[in-house]
C-alpha cells in the first residue's frame, strides 16, 4: 500500500507548515552589514580566545555574539563595556586561569580602555639629587632616551623619545657629560641637555664593559681631543708600567674630570692609575694583575647582575680546574670583532675562528682582557662564589634571569628555555 496521504489531508498539512514558518520568521528585516566593516557571525563552537581576539581587534562586534548594539555616539563606552563584560563573564564562569589569560594578553588595551594606564612620565617638581649621563657621537633621540631611563632620570624607556616626536623636535645633541637630576620629566630632561651650563667641561664618564677603542672614542668626544692623539698614547703600555701588549682592560670605568690643557698621555695615565687602585683594593698581587683583569673582563661581559658576577667567576674557575674549555661567547665575539653587533648570540664564523681570544678554540684563558672591568667584576674574579656549576645561560634578557647548572643535560634544558623566550621576544637582542 502507498504511504501518500489523500489530497485533502496533504493540503491541510502543507497549510499548517506554511503557517508555522511564518510564525518563526523575524518581524522586521535584518540589519544590513556595513560593506566596509563586514561582521562575521560568531559560532558557538568558536574558541573563547578567538572570540576575545575578534572583539578586541574589531573583526567582530557585540552584535555578532548576541549583544544589543549600543547607540552610535557611545563607541568608547561600548569598548569599555565589552572589556568589562568579558572579564566578568570569565570570572563568573569560574575560570580563574581564563581571567589571568585575558589580563596577560590584553592588559595594555584593557588599561587604555578603562583609563588605568600607568603614568609614563614623572610628575613635575619631584626631581631630586644629581646624576650624569654621557652623550657620544652618533647618539639619537632614541638611544639618549634609553640612556636617561637607565640612569634614573626619566620614568620609562621611551618617554623622552616620545616627547621629541610629539613636539616635533630633532635637536643636535652635543657629545659630552651632562649633569641632570633623578626623576625628571622628559621636557625638563630635554631642557637640561640643551643648556650648555649643564655640560660638564673636561669630564669623561666611562661605563663598565667598554673596549679600549670605545673608551678612546668616548674620551675624544667628551674632551674634544683628536682620537689620533689618544691612539698614539696607548700604543706603548710600558709607558704606564703595564707589561702587556695592549692596554685593553686597563682603562678603568669611572667618571674623570681633567683640567684645561690636559694631554692624551695624562688622560690615559689617569685611567691606568685608577685601574691599579682597584686591583690593589681587591688584593690582587702585582704579578696576577693581567690574569685577574682577563677573568674580570669576561665576568663583566657575561654576567647580567652583580649577584651573578661571583657565580660566573666560579664557573670560569671550575672549568679551568677541570681542564675544560671556557667556551664563553664574549671571547669569541671579541676575537672576531662582533662583540657589539647588538645581539648576545655568536655567529658560526666567530665560534670557529682560530684566534688567541676564542675560548671555543683555545684552552685556558684568552690572550688578554676583552673589555674594561669595574670594581665588582675585579672583586668577583678574586673571590668566586662556592658552587659546583660548570654552565650558565641567561634565559630572560629583559630581566637578566640566569640559570646556573652542573650537568650538560641540565644546561640543555636551560638553553631550550632561553630559545623559547627568544622565539616569543624576537626583538630583544637574542
Amino acid at each position: 500500500m502507498s504511504d501518500t496521504p489523500p489530497p485533502s489531508r496533504r493540503a491541510a498539512r502543507e497549510a499548517q507548515e506554511r503557517a508555522a514558518r511564518r510564525s518563526r520568521a523575524p518581524a522586521t528585516p535584518s540589519q544590513p552589514q556595513s560593506p566596509t566593516h563586514p561582521q562575521a557571525p560568531v559560532s558557538a563552537a568558536q574558541p573563547q580566545a578567538d572570540v576575545l581576539e575578534d572583539l578586541f581587534t574589531g573583526r567582530t562586534t557585540t552584535e555578532a555574539v548576541g549583544a544589543p548594539p549600543p547607540p552610535p555616539d557611545k563607541r568608547r563606552r561600548r569598548k569599555g563595556w565589552i572589556v568589562a563584560l568579558v572579564i566578568v563573564v570569565v570570572i563568573l564562569g569560574g575560570a580563574a586561569a581564563g581571567g589571568l589569560w585575558v589580563w596577560n594578553t590584553y592588559e595594555d588595551r584593557i588599561r587604555e580602555v578603562m583609563g588605568w594606564q600607568e603614568p609614563q612620565d614623572f610628575e613635575p617638581g619631584i626631581a631630586e639629587g644629581e646624576t650624569s649621563i654621557t652623550i657620544v657621537s652618533g647618539d639619537t633621540g632614541s638611544s639618549i632616551s634609553t640612556t636617561l631611563f637607565n640612569a634614573g632620570v626619566t620614568k620609562t624607556d621611551r618617554v623622552f623619545y616620545d616627547h621629541l616626536i610629539k613636539t616635533g623636535q630633532n635637536p643636535d645633541f652635543q657629545p659630552g657629560v651632562y649633569r641632570l637630576q633623578y626623576k625628571m620629566t622628559a621636557e625638563a630632561a630635554l631642557d637640561a641637555l640643551l643648556d650648555p651650563a649643564n655640560r660638564m667641561e673636561n669630564t669623561v664618564q666611562l661605563r663598565e664593559g667598554l673596549t679600549l677603542e670605545q673608551t678612546l672614542e668616548r674620551t675624544a668626544d667628551a674632551l674634544t681631543m683628536p682620537i689620533e692623539d689618544l691612539r698614539a698614547a696607548v700604543a706603548d703600555p710600558s709607558v704606564y708600567g703595564v707589561s702587556a701588549s695592549t692596554l685593553e682592560g686597563w682603562l678603568f670605568p669611572a667618571t674623570y674630570t681633567f683640567g684645561p690643557g690636559v694631554t692624551a698621555s695624562e688622560v690615559i695615565g689617569a685611567y691606568v692609575q685608577r685601574a691599579e687602585q682597584s686591583l690593589d683594593a681587591a688584593g690582587v698581587p702585582v704579578e696576577e694583575r693581567q690574569r685577574i683583569l682577563t677573568i674580570a673582563s669576561i665576568i663583566e661581559r657575561e654576567a647580567r647582575s652583580s649577584d651573578d658576577f661571583y657565580r660566573v667567576s666560579r664557573v670560569i674557575q671550575n672549568r679551568l680546574d677541570q681542564g675544560m674549555r671556557l667556551q664563553m661567547d664574549s671571547t669569541a665575539q671579541y676575537g672576531y670583532n662582533e662583540l657589539h653587533d647588538g645581539t648576545v648570540s655568536s655567529s658560526a664564523e666567530a665560534l670557529d675562528d682560530d684566534n688567541p681570544w676564542n675560548t671555543y678554540v683555545i684552552d685556558g684563558l684568552p690572550a688578554g682582557p676583552i673589555a674594561n672591568p669595574g670594581d665588582a667584576a675585579i672583586e668577583a674574579a678574586m673571590h668566586p662564589a662556592d658552587g659546583p656549576w660548570l654552565y650558565f645561560v641567561t634565559v630572560n634578557l629583559d630581566t637578566g634571569e640566569t640559570v646556573f647548572t652542573e650537568t650538560y643535560e641540565e644546561h640543555q634544558r636551560a638553553v631550550t628555555q632561553w630559545q623559547s623566550w627568544c622565539r616569543e621576544h624576537p626583538d630583544s637582542g637574542c
